[in-house]
């Protein structure tokens, strides 16, 4: 049976149980930041567990697509480490428990129709206190007692929040992949016989602070299969790498090295780990993660390296993951059809970063001959372990390379401080990383509130209601005062609840006798719209009529800022290109900020050009038109959907003209022309392969270029210019100083023959060495070596050693010739020994180097020091 149709019948098998597919979130989070990947298939639902949100059906199935970097080192080592893989998951939130879970999954395991394993293969474990579990498996399924396994570890529990026991399925792969002789040959054990497919996780029980387990009031079900592992059990082969997910890769990069699979071990690993990489990080570069040296970006250059590396070790040593992609799209395009519309893009991505690697490998190379040759002039047989690691880590180095070419040149590496550096840097990592964040306790006083609540604000903004709820300290109350915090809920509003990257309204809720401020409307758990407001005056009740009304003035520069930054989102994939998307947005009166996926900063002609289409937009006065449709019609209208966003049935659509179409519940103007203008303020990265763009609209703009001109004014006035002529003037400045500097420069150098000749004289002598250490005149560390430069030429053969006093700091140069390095005098290490007199630090090359100090009244002590050490090596010699 093929992956494919197992992921079908998966979700169909759900589907037929009252189960809504949910279709597979971005594998970047969306407003988790205790997630760097989507890890699990509960991930992105996270929210329904906690009851932040309640879903439109309690019952949801998905086939998630996830990575875990925790195990890289073992990948393509073992028969199922991987660092990308699909979690097929189906879920209750609330609704069924163990006897229905446990029911469908033996089902869906047994069923024919479906999976149709053979029974009597299946064993089951479970937690040893979980006698409903045990039950069920015994007397509902009918499995026999020594098949139903007992494990204290069968209890998912990751600290504060929602916990419970889990059985697990195995399958039983046969006597060639085990004997039952074997201690660990059981279920649940240490082998490679009985493969778990399926967890059954039963979160029944709130974790406490105070490390006590209470029952939650809503159970919930939350499951997870490896699609890898059912394809290699129906497949009939060895191990995931063997089925139609990876084969077809591994095949394909084969033809390119120019070896066969299965006839050499390290060559088999080098060919699993390529597979495994090349699907990581083209998923990840098709959900907009562009490799880079922080955060996720990290991890793909990491993972895309590590398999340039792997590729070397087949033989090939040109740019060759890119040509991969269409193998990947090619498995899995028909579930995740981005890795076949984006292919251009990630193949692009991909060579790019290929094709560096390819020269930061040349230069690793270099750094590690620089390193050989140290430790030969210093007589050392071995490259510290730190050295090696930074290799490692900063160009991709691997150790064994290292140590190779070491051993070329008789030396060893620093295996230990090698080791030692890199489990610091784990240490940091997991210092820093949450692979899974914990839920908050289910409930809070709205968490149990159906009471509907109609939204009229696209179309009203003042509006008659009633009071449905009022919550003050986190409870529910009937009556609140003056000065009073509250959450206000009503039977309808025109309060826009911030959603979609839309700040939420402002305005007032004022009745008989009261009245009070809106400061922010968000959303309840079922979705209506919670005014959080604090009362000005009076008493407001349960069941007052109130009138609701938003500060017009704010949503009109909202809904400003909002369809602009829809023009702005195509204009960005019209200048840039397709690969752009929404990583992120805000839409408040001020200002609109929209965080989009790219490789590279926005140019300056870019952003000129990007402003131009959008406000060309607005002056054509385009009819900004909002429609409800059928989603699977609004995409086949080729509308956007927006990340991180969930879309019900029916969608709202918000077309301008023939430019933008895109899927919005936010609220839009009704012609672009009632936006004015549009003004593009800063550009800039904020992650990896993440940039931001701030933006402008009507009032704000025509303030932000009032305030470009008075700059523009002043600068005029303080250049004794008019507007006009600014940018001549400004030139015409440069000139001069580019001028003066050069006649600065000319006199410098006259200074610095004539400070050379008065200190020839100073030198002197110990056998056949010159040293000259003293302290001379001069304004800059340039201008210091210019003299220790003219007294090189003029001694020849010697060590100099100046310094100098600028701004009460110290300035040291030393310079070594040819001659005496090759007789083991070091710059570096002079200038080191002198600096530290001034209380200063530097260092560099063994013919030339620099240092600075703090204590100027030490440099004539540390010049002597210099001349000291100087004369003390020249009489060794």
């Amino acid at each position: 049976m093929k992956a494919s149709e197992i992921r079908s019948k998966w979700l169909e098998f759900f589907a037929s149980k009252g189960h809504a597919i949910e279709p597979s979130a971005s594998l970047v989070p969306n407003n988790d930041p205790s997630l760097l990947w989507i890890n699990a298939g509960m991930a992105p639902l996270k929210v329904y567990f906690d009851g932040r949100e309640i879903p439109a059906n309690p019952r949801i199935a998905n086939s998630q697509k996830c990575i875990r970097t925790n195990d890289i080192e073992n990948v393509g080592k073992t028969r199922r480490h991987h660092t990308f893989f699909e979690m097929l998951g189906n879920f209750s939130i609330g609704d069924y428990f163990k006897k229905e879970a446990i029911e469908w999954a033996w089902e869906f395991l047994t069923s024919p129709r479906w999976i149709g394993f053979d029974p009597e293969r299946l064993s089951v474990t479970v937690y040893p206190e979980d006698e409903e579990a045990y039950d069920y498996w015994r007397n509902m399924i009918g499995l026999p007692d020594e098949r139903i396994i007992k494990l204290e570890d069968n209890f998912w529990d990751i600290g504060e929040g929602p916990c419970g026991p889990c059985t697990e399925i195995f399958y039983d792969r046969g006597d060639q992949y085990g004997d039952l002789s074997d201690p660990e040959c059981y279920p649940g054990g240490e082998n490679e016989r009985f493969l778990e497919v399926w967890n059954l996780v039963f979160s029944q029980f709130n974790h406490n602070k105070d490390g006590s387990y209470t029952p939650l009031p809503n159970k919930n079900i939350d499951t997870g299969a490896g699609l890898e592992r059912f394809a290699s059990i129906l497949q009939g082969v060895d191990s995931n790498f063997d089925t139609d997910l990876f084969l077809p890769i591994i095949e394909r990069t084969c033809k390119i090295a120019g070896v066969t699979y299965k006839e050499d071990a390290d060559a088999d690993v080098a060919l699993k780990v390529i597979a495994d990489h090349i699907r990581t990080v083209t998923f990840a570069v098709g959900d907009g993660v562009l490799p880079s040296n922080e955060g996720r970006g990290y991890v793909i250059r990491r993972l895309l390296r590590r398999a340039v590396r792997y590729g070397k070790k087949l033989g090939i040593d040109r740019p060759f993951l890119y040509e991969l992609v269409e193998t990947v799209g090619g498995i899995m395009g028909v579930y995740y059809p981005e890795v076949v519309e984006k292919r251009a893009f990630i193949e692009r991505v991909i060579r790019m970063e290929e094709e560096q690697f390819h020269r930061t490998l040349s230069d690793g190379l270099g750094l590690l001959a620089g390193l050989v040759a140290d430790a030969k002039a210093e007589g050392r047989k071995v490259i510290g372990g730190e050295d090696a690691f930074r290799l490692y880590d900063t160009y991709g180095f691997p150790l064994d390379l290292t140590e190779d070419y070491a051993g070329e040149h008789g030396l060893t590496v620093d295996r230990e401080g090698f080791e030692a550096a890199m489990e610091e840097q784990r240490k940091r990592a997991r210092d820093a990383r949450t692979e899974t964040g914990g839920m908050n306790t289910q409930g809070g006083p709205l968490a149990d509130f159906t009471v509907k609540s109609e939204f009229v604000g696209y179309n009203e903004l003042v509006t008659e209601a009633r009071v449905t709820a009022i919550v003050k300290d986190d409870s529910m109350v009937d009556i609140a005062g003056p000065g009073s915090r509250v959450l206000v809920l009503l039977d309808r509003t025109p309060f826009y609840a911030e959603s979609g990257g839309q700040v939420g309204d402002k305005g007032t809720i004022a009745g008989e006798g009261f009245e009070l401020n809106v400061e922010d409307v968000t959303k309840a758990p079922h979705g209506q719209p919670v005014h959080r407001a604090v009362v000005v005056s009076g008493t407001i009740r349960k069941g007052d009529v109130v009138r609701a009304a938003v500060a017009e003035e704010l949503r009109a520069d909202i809904v400003k800022n909002h369809t602009a930054t829809h023009l702005l989102h195509k204009a960005l994939k019209e200048v840039l290109g397709e690969h752009v998307n929404q990583a992120g947005s805000l839409v408040e009166p001020e200002r609109l900020r929209f965080d989009f996926s790219h490789f590279g900063a926005v140019t300056a002609e870019e952003m000129a050009e990007i402003e131009r289409r959008v406000n060309r937009q607005i002056w054509l006065g385009t009819e900004v038109e909002i429609s409800s449709k059928p989603l699977a019609e609004a995409k086949a209208m080729g509308a956007m959907a927006l990340f991180g966003e969930k879309y019900g049935d029916i969608v709202r659509v918000v077309r301008v003209g023939d430019y933008s179409l895109e899927l919005c519940g936010g609220c839009h103007v009704t012609n672009t022309s009632q936006i004015g203008l549009f003004k593009l303020v800063a550009e800039s990265g904020i992650g990896s392969g993440v940039r931001r763009i701030e933006a402008v609209t009507g009032r704000h703009a025509y303030a932000y270029v009032e305030s470009q001109l008075d700059l523009l004014k002043q600068s005029a006035a303080l250049l004794k210019s008019n507007p006009a002529d600014v940018p001549k003037r400004i030139e015409a400045l440069f000139a001069q100083t580019k001028e003066l500097a050069r006649e600065n420069e000319s006199l410098q150098a006259k200074l610095s023959h004539i400070e050379a000749g008065s200190l020839e004289s100073k030198a002197k002598r110990a056998g056949d060495v010159t040293v000259l250490a003293a302290r001379v005149s001069a304004p800059s560390m340039d201008a210091l070596r210019s003299i220790a430069d003219e007294l090189k030429a003029k001694l020849g053969s010697a060590v100099i050693v100046l310094g100098a006093v600028q701004d009460d700091k110290v300035q040291l140069v030393a310079a070594v010739s040819p001659d005496l390095v090759q007789k083991g005098f070091h710059a570096g290490k002079l200038i080191k020994e002198a600096a530290a007199r001034c209380g200063g630090g530097g260092g560099g090359r063994p013919d030339m180097a620099q240092a600075g100090g703090k204590d100027a009244s030490k440099l004539e002590e540390a010049l002597k020091l210099a001349e000291e050490l100087v004369l003390k090596q020249a009489n060794v010699i």
